[in-house]
């Protein structure tokens, strides 16, 4: 008991007894640092016996300190000391590496070989052919989204920012995409937050997504309000509508952001009210089944003068999605486009239950989405994007070859402007200014500069998709099938997408005979009048 106690106090003892020593001498000059510092320690020392949250620096005072102070750098000393290249937590430091040097135009080549084994399970590539295609020019690499319905349909870069929102970040972060994404001429999604003054400044394409608060766009109470709606999208700025119907890092999830940190910046882009929660709410109150869903894009896009009108989510329950597109066929109202959002996609902040073991990933929702569409023969009336996790040309190419027209990105143009995935988004302590609202903290993030790394970022990252194209054989991303991708299976085998997974014939949903078991299932769960499963009776 003894030795325990002497272990557990004997270092505050020291420094008690020390600066109760050197009272005495305190005439002697080279004396006052040591007295001042065994004097801090005590009074230090004294505080943690009497504080009562921590139960370790109750019973270790002083030392129990370094506990904590350990904890908080724990993260940075994990990431740049500890983990390797291909340590994916959630971005490995290869993949951050790669988007860092080509938003600084420096080469991202690598020297002497791969890192990666390419015989472990898992391993994925493009495949080459024995007489590549001219190098296509990047700029080329666009897709027009905009269906029959459509006025004003878009012609898109293959490669957006995702969705992110003025207040999750900074009003500098939000300047430096847009204008990067001005310099680019590609789109930029602008969250469920609404259009700021941010969004317009430099006057780049968006995306105007819009949640289930219907920010920028709402009643008093919260509720879809046409005419505001119509003012913002008729815009020329705002080249396409999004209705966010889920978000793959916490598909089903509501949100909040406390009446503290909204300022009157935010409050005006979103038209809520100071010094009350920001609300959104886990579903939309202006439609409640598949049918209305179809009767509201139909009045978005007339109210925003024919803009491509469509929604973004991340797969859960199977009929539901069926549904939707049941009611498409019932009703003739079609999307413009649809985005499915993975569970592997970032947030500001979730339960942790929720990023973990909450909704699809990206590819099996987009496997399901392009099939089901493929199956009703819609899929050339309507375009797919897809997101979560994207940095690299050939996660671009991956998604590509599997059913999406396009990709969107947030985490990678976010290393483009500094991010250090410090994963302190949620404190407003942001070290580089990326997703903060102090002003002092976003005041280091240098617009221009990082402007010009969006774009470079964004331009060198389609520069290596074209090379990857013309190493494959091809000469525009819309020629990528699934028989081009590849991934090893075993030890010993390697097989085509093409192979690993089911691909329904076109109509094959609406004649009856499908070849997937699962399909026919979920196909006869589906109603057009309801959200919910339509009972099946077993023959």
């Amino acid at each position: 008991m003894s030795l325990s106690l002497l272990s557990r106090y004997a270092f505050f003892a020291a420094c008690v007894i020390f600066t109760l020593a050197c009272i005495p001498f305190m005439g002697h000059d080279w004396l006052w640092p040591f007295a001042f510092a065994a004097a801090a320690l005590s009074l230090l020392g004294i505080f943690d016996l009497l504080q009562k949250p921590h139960a370790v620096r109750r019973n270790y005072p002083i030392l129990g300190n370094i506990r904590y102070l350990v904890e908080t750098i724990r993260p940075e000393i994990r990431q740049y000391l500890l983990e390797s290249d291909s340590d994916a937590l959630p971005f490995s430091r290869a993949q951050r590496s790669l988007v860092y040097s080509r938003a600084k135009n420096e080469s991202a080549d690598k020297p002497f070989g791969t890192l990666i084994d390419v015989y472990q399970s898992g391993f994925e590539y493009i495949g080459h052919s024995m007489r590549p295609a001219p190098l296509s020019d990047p700029s080329s690499f666009r897709v027009i989204i905009g269906g029959p319905q459509c006025k004003q349909p878009y012609s898109a870069s293959v490669f957006n920012i995702s969705a992110m929102s003025f207040g999750s970040l900074s009003a500098n972060a939000i300047r430096a995409l847009n204008q990067g994404a001005k310099l680019g001429n590609f789109a930029h999604d602008t969250g469920e937050g609404s259009i700021s003054p941010y969004h317009r400044e430099h006057g780049g394409d968006l995306t105007w997504e819009l949640g289930s608060g219907y920010f920028g766009c709402r009643t008093s109470s919260g509720l879809f309000d046409p005419e505001r709606f119509a003012k913002q999208a008729q815009d020329p700025q705002v080249r396409m509508i999004e209705i966010k119907m889920s978000q793959g890092a916490k598909p089903g999830h509501g949100g909040i952001l406390p009446k503290g940190k909204v300022t009157q910046e935010i409050a005006d882009t979103r038209g809520i009210m100071m010094g009350e929660d920001c609300i959104s709410p886990s579903r939309h109150s202006a439609f409640s089944t598949p049918i209305e869903m179809m009767q509201f894009i139909a009045q978005l896009r007339e109210l925003s003068g024919g803009k491509p009108v469509g929604f973004k989510f991340c797969l859960g329950h199977p009929w539901e999605f069926m549904g939707i597109a049941k009611a498409m066929l019932q009703t003739g109202i079609l999307p413009d486009f649809i985005v499915v959002d993975g569970k592997e996609g970032g947030t500001g902040a979730a339960p942790v239950e929720f990023t973990d073991h909450m909704g699809s990933p990206m590819r099996e929702g987009l496997l399901f989405v392009h099939n089901t569409l493929v199956g009703l023969n819609l899929r050339d009336k309507i375009k797919l994007g897809a997101s979560g996790k994207i940095v690299s040309a050939f996660d671009i190419a991956s998604v590509l070859a599997i059913g999406a027209d396009w990709c969107n990105a947030a985490r990678g143009f976010m290393f483009a402007i500094g991010c250090i995935q410090s994963q302190s988004c949620h404190t407003n302590k942001c070290p580089t200014g990326v997703a903060t609202q102090d002003s002092l903290r976003q005041r280091a993030l240098v617009v221009p500069d990082k402007a010009q790394r969006v774009f470079s970022f964004h331009r060198n990252t389609l520069k290596a998709l074209a090379e990857m194209l013309a190493a494959a054989g091809l000469e525009h991303p819309s020629q990528l099938q699934a028989k081009h991708l590849v991934r090893r299976v075993s030890a010993t085998e390697i097989k085509l997408f093409s192979q690993l997974h089911v691909f329904l014939k076109p109509g094959e949903l609406l004649t009856g005979e499908v070849s997937g078991e699962f399909y026919q299932r979920m196909w006869a769960m589906a109603r057009a009048d309801s959200f919910d499963a339509a009972e099946i009776i077993a023959a």
